[in-house]
């Protein structure tokens, strides 16, 4: 039964990197990151997708160079029980509904983290700017109330 709250571009994107998992016979890590939530922070819940993935018969790897040398993602090798497999329909829906959970709160904090990590932050040559800035915005304040003998004297009163 397909989740009708995803898009179904989604959907299809959910569906084009398993089966490009299953030709391959791997995922990378960048490859899920990608399909996810971009709030999505939780280990568990990222261990889980893994899981998920290689219930699928799909390895997960760091990146493509890896491939060769095999290194797994997670202690779980890919197993071959009939008992643990999944379809890829229940994959779609397990990934679509990550979608749905991680996009809608009603806590402010998480509403507020969820906002400041869209937020670049700062380097170097931005800081610079910025102070810049505020020290020209000193200057002209300090300009303004050179201009009014009052303010000379009140603010030497206060010091």
């Amino acid at each position: 039964m397909p989740n009708n709250n995803l898009s179904k571009s989604k959907q299809k994107e959910i569906k084009d990197l398993i089966e490009k998992g299953r030709e391959q016979g791997f995922l990378t890590i960048g490859e899920i990151n990608d399909l996810l939530p971009t709030n999505l922070y939780d280990a568990d819940q990222i261990d889980g997708i893994i899981k998920l993935i290689t219930d699928l018969k799909i390895k997960v790897v760091e990146s493509n160079k890896d491939v060769d040398t095999e290194v797994v993602i997670g202690d779980e090798e890919v197993s071959d029980d009939d008992d643990n497999e999944i379809t890829e329909q229940e994959a779609v829906e397990v990934l679509s509904n990550l979608d749905e959970e991680f996009g809608r709160t009603s806590d402010p904090v998480r509403m507020y983290m969820r906002e400041m990590g869209t937020v670049e932050l700062l380097n170097r040559a931005g800081e610079i700017v910025i102070a810049k800035k505020i020290e020209e915005g000193q200057k002209l304040i300090y300009t303004a109330i050179q201009r009014f003998p009052e303010s000379i004297s009140f603010f030497s009163q206060v010091i």
